[in-house]
């Protein structure tokens, strides 16, 4: 995770200070509790990651510099994560801020693609990432390097068994 995918998780842009980004991690706390909200657990991973990569720096300020790619990461992170929930059979893993499927997707591939995932063939796993990573030229990485750079935490999708009428 770099400074503006970091920015963008928690929804800040420009320059800002540790106190707005408390703030910010804060206002999204509350909003993505587990409690409050069935995406939390996997959010407040997220948010917490984001958080912690930037209190952890030493400059008192900290200013997005791509402003063309700002935007709230945190939203559209919440309604995918949201949406592969419902898949019976999916299983969901965090690596940073990436997305990445496995398990019983085929079923469920229009919808995974309609979300905005991608085949990731050497893996043999959907992923979603970031905006900014669009255009990035960067080695083929496999799962255990991915993991161990970015950490990992993996859940299954609905775990409700589908109702037959």
């Amino acid at each position: 995770m770099n400074i503006n995918e970091a920015l963008n998780v928690l929804n800040l842009t420009g320059t800002v200070n540790k106190a707005d980004i408390a703030k910010a991690y804060k206002k999204l706390a509350v909003k993505y509790h587990p409690d409050r909200n069935p995406a939390g657990v996997e959010m407040m991973k997220v948010i917490n990651s984001a958080y912690e990569f930037l209190k952890g720096l030493e400059s008192e300020q900290v200013t997005h510099t791509d402003a063309e790619n700002a935007y709230n990461y945190s939203e559209d992170l919440e309604a995918v994560i949201s949406e592969v929930l419902k898949m019976q059979g999916v299983v969901i893993e965090i690596c940073g801020n990436w997305i990445w499927l496995s398990g019983e997707t085929k079923a469920h591939k229009e919808a995974i693609k309609a979300l905005g995932f991608f085949w990731a063939s050497k893996k043999a796993k959907w992923y979603y990432r970031p905006a900014e990573h669009k255009s990035r030229r960067h080695k083929a990485w496999d799962m255990e390097e991915i993991r161990s750079k970015y950490g990992s935490s993996v859940m299954n999708g609905s775990p409700y068994k589908a109702l037959n009428a």
